[in-house]
């Protein structure tokens, strides 16, 4: 088996040229390969990490009838009971909980529907950095009855800080909701959706505003990553009862889910084109290396060389081509990978406005 790797390995370098062409061949497309995946990759965690941060968490405890109707009456109290069965799952790294619903915010004569979102300054930052993206004004805990609103919500409102909004809705069981409350920060999301729409309370404002004191839409669950998710929801899910409920990320958004599995089918077929057409080019240089010692291998052969070792050697020659190719591919791929991981390219115009739409941050 060793002499027939050292002739293997001879052999290729034999024709250097006609080696390293090959074995360009083999790099550029594992390469070329390696990036297209990373940056989609790329693409979906950053569009995940948005709606995972942003809005769903990667894990919501509900009561199970909330995400289909999400009505505020569909609220909920959060026990010990569950704070402890949550404890005690270990992938769960942080947890808050949120008070959801819709209304209507007015600003003299123009009006729009908006999410008004009640939620723990202390926990939602944890969890979706809420202060990390305040344009203008403060973070939560510096006034009181002080609301946040994303950027284009306030300038179609014709809002500036420290002016006045007013929220009308309707609260828990049927009870009017109306209340004024002074800007107290604008938001600039990467989500397009949240700027139209987004305001946030803090948590006891928004439940006395909807009247539904201690009362909460959902209980806000995050992971380390991907990873923690499968076994974090089995444990709560073996633990959680009715009247509640244990989603996934993935099942409050469906239709990213499968955008997300779509592309990536679609990416397989891409890269299985420039697979095939690079092992069309190894074969033609095996073809080639054949032909050209036709007599050489006869001879081989006459005095004795057994058939299965000259095959044997031929592929083991096959074989170095794509393994020197694969992995010098990876070797440079690595350090461009990660020079982009932490440099992203960052896009404008319409490619950068159509990518906000999707719910991405414009990098590549």
């Amino acid at each position: 088996m060793n002499s027939n790797i050292k002739l293997a390995w001879r052999n290729l370098w034999r024709n250097k040229r006609r080696t390293l062409i090959t074995i360009a061949s083999v790099f550029f497309g594992v390469l070329l390969s390696t990036m297209m995946s990373s940056m989609q990759e790329g693409s979906y965690s950053s569009m995940i990490g948005n709606i995972v941060k942003f809005y769903s968490g990667y894990i919501q405890i509900q009561r199970a009838d909330y995400w289909e109707n999400k009505t505020i009456n569909e609220a909920m109290e959060v026990t010990d009971e569950l704070y402890e069965i949550v404890a005690d799952v270990p992938e769960i790294t942080n947890v808050t909980t949120r008070m959801e619903s819709f209304a209507l915010a007015s600003s003299e004569m123009v009006t729009r529907g908006v999410l008004v979102t009640g939620v723990d300054p202390a926990k939602e930052d944890k969890i979706t950095e809420l202060s990390r993206w305040i344009v203008e004004g403060e973070y939560f805990g510096h006034s009181e009855n002080g609301v946040l609103i994303g950027t284009d919500l306030a300038k179609y409102l014709n809002l500036a800080l420290h002016d006045t909004l007013v929220l009308i809705g309707s609260g828990y069981h049927g009870a009017g909701a109306a209340a004024k409350y002074s800007i107290q920060g604008i938001l600039k999301f990467p989500n397009p959706q949240l700027n139209k729409q987004g305001i946030y309370l803090d948590l006891p404002t928004s439940q006395e505003f909807l009247s539904a004191p201690g009362m909460v839409t959902s209980m806000i669950l995050m992971v380390e990553d991907q990873y923690d998710l499968r076994p974090a929801l089995k444990k709560l899910r073996d633990r959680v009862r009715q009247p509640h409920a244990v989603m996934s990320w993935e099942e409050m958004n469906p239709d990213l889910l499968q955008m997300v599995e779509g592309d990536r089918a679609g990416a397989v077929i891409m890269k299985a084109i420039v697979y095939i057409l690079i092992a069309f080019g190894i074969f033609g240089t095996i073809m080639m290396m054949v032909v050209e010692r036709t007599r050489e291998m006869g001879v081989m052969v006459a005095i004795g060389m057994q058939r299965l070792k000259l095959a044997a050697i031929m592929f083991f020659e096959t074989m170095f081509i794509g393994l020197v190719g694969v992995i010098a591919g990876f070797l440079v791929s690595i350090p461009m990978i990660a020079y982009f991981l932490y440099n992203p390219i960052r896009l404008t115009g319409n490619m950068a406005a159509t990518m906000e739409q999707f719910g991405m941050e414009p990098y590549m």
